[in-house]
C-alpha cells in the first residue's frame, strides 16, 4: 500500500501528520531537525533519513516548511523521485516564488499545487479552518478529496500558481494589522490604569471586524463618500497617541503620517477608507 510522505514537522506539519495517522494512513515523514520527527513516529509514522527516502514511492507529497528557501533545498535533492507525483505545498511562502516554484516543477513533470492554510495545530488535528489552493484544475481534483479530510474547507482559486500565496498574505496581513493594534490599545490601557482584561472585554460586545463588510467594500470599490471624515479620525488618532505618551506603539504611529500625507493632499474630507487610495483610485 503507498504510503504518503510529510516534509517538514513543525507546529503544523506536526498537526496535518497527527490527524492522518488516526485517520489510518500510512506516513513516511522527514524533517531537518530529525528530533522533531523522531517526536511523531508510530505505528503509522516512520522518520525517513532524507527527503528522497520519504519521496520514493509515495502516493501524494505534503511539504510544510517555513519559507521559499527551504521548500527549494528541501525539494532540489529529490527532484526525479518527485516527476509524475502530486507534491500539496502548504508553506507561507511568497507569490513570486511560488510562481517560479510552480513552472519549475511543473517543467520537470511535477504536479504541483500550493494549499497554505490559515489552520493553527489544534486546527490541524481537528481537520478544522481554511485551505487555499492554486494550480492546475486537474491538479487540484485529484487532490481535493484527500484535501477534503485534512480541513473544514478548501477553496479552490483557480489555475493562477501564486494566488494562494498572494491570498494567504492578505489574510495574514489582517491578522498581524488586528494584532498589532490590540497591542496599541493595551499600551493606551497601561497609561490610563485599566485592567487590560478589561479593556479586552469591549471587544466582546463590540466587534470592530464588521467595518470590513462596510468599509472594506467601499475601499475595494474605490468609495470613498464621507461617513467618517478623514480629517476626524486624524483628530481620534492624535488622542490616541496622546494617551499612549511615551508607551511603545505597534500601528498608530504609521496611520498617523499616512493620514497626514493624505490630508496634505486634499483628502481630509473623504472617508477615512481613502487610507487605500493609492491603491484603489476614487470611482469617476
Amino acid at each position: 500500500m503507498a504510503h504518503i510522505a510529510f516534509i517538514g514537522t513543525g507546529l503544523i506539519g506536526g498537526g496535518l501528520i497527527a490527524a492522518a495517522a488516526e485517520r489510518g494512513e500510512t506516513l513516511r515523514i522527514y524533517n531537518r531537525t530529525r528530533s522533531k520527527a523522531e517526536a511523531l513516529a508510530g505505528p503509522k509514522v516512520t522518520v525517513s533519513d532524507s527527503v528522497q527516502a520519504a519521496v520514493d514511492g509515495a502516493e501524494r507529497v505534503h511539504v510544510v516548511l517555513s519559507d521559499d528557501s527551504a521548500v527549494d533545498a528541501c525539494l532540489e535533492p529529490a527532484l526525479d523521485s518527485l516527476k509524475g507525483k502530486l507534491v500539496v505545498d502548504h508553506t507561507t511562502a511568497s507569490p513570486a516564488g511560488t510562481q517560479q516554484r510552480a513552472a519549475r516543477l511543473a517543467d520537470l513533470g511535477v504536479r504541483y499545487l500550493h494549499a497554505p492554510v490559515f489552520m493553527s495545530p489544534a486546527m490541524c488535528r481537528q481537520a478544522g479552518g481554511i485551505m487555499l489552493a492554486a494550480g492546475p484544475r486537474a491538479t487540484f481534483d485529484a487532490a481535493e478529496p484527500a484535501l477534503a479530510q485534512m480541513t473544514g474547507k478548501v477553496m479552490y482559486l483557480g489555475e493562477r500558481p501564486d494566488l494562494a500565496a498572494a491570498y494567504k498574505l492578505f489574510g495574514n496581513a489582517m491578522i498581524i494589522g488586528i494584532t498589532g493594534a490590540f497591542a496599541d490599545v493595551l499600551s493606551m490601557a497601561q497609561q490610563l490604569g485599566v485592567d487590560p482584561k478589561e479593556a479586552q472585554q469591549l471587544f466582546t460586545s463590540f466587534n470592530p471586524a464588521g467595518t470590513l463588510t462596510y468599509r472594506g467594500s467601499n475601499m475595494a470599490a474605490g468609495n470613498y463618500d464621507p461617513s467618517f471624515e478623514l480629517t476626524m479620525a486624524r483628530k481620534d488618532v492624535r488622542l490616541m497617541l496622546e494617551t499612549a505618551s511615551e508607551a511603545a506603539l505597534c500601528v498608530l504611529p504609521g496611520i498617523a503620517a499616512r493620514m497626514d500625507q493624505l490630508i496634505e493632499e486634499g483628502h481630509g474630507a473623504r472617508d477615512l477608507a481613502a487610507l487605500a487610495i493609492d491603491a484603489v483610485p476614487p470611482k469617476p
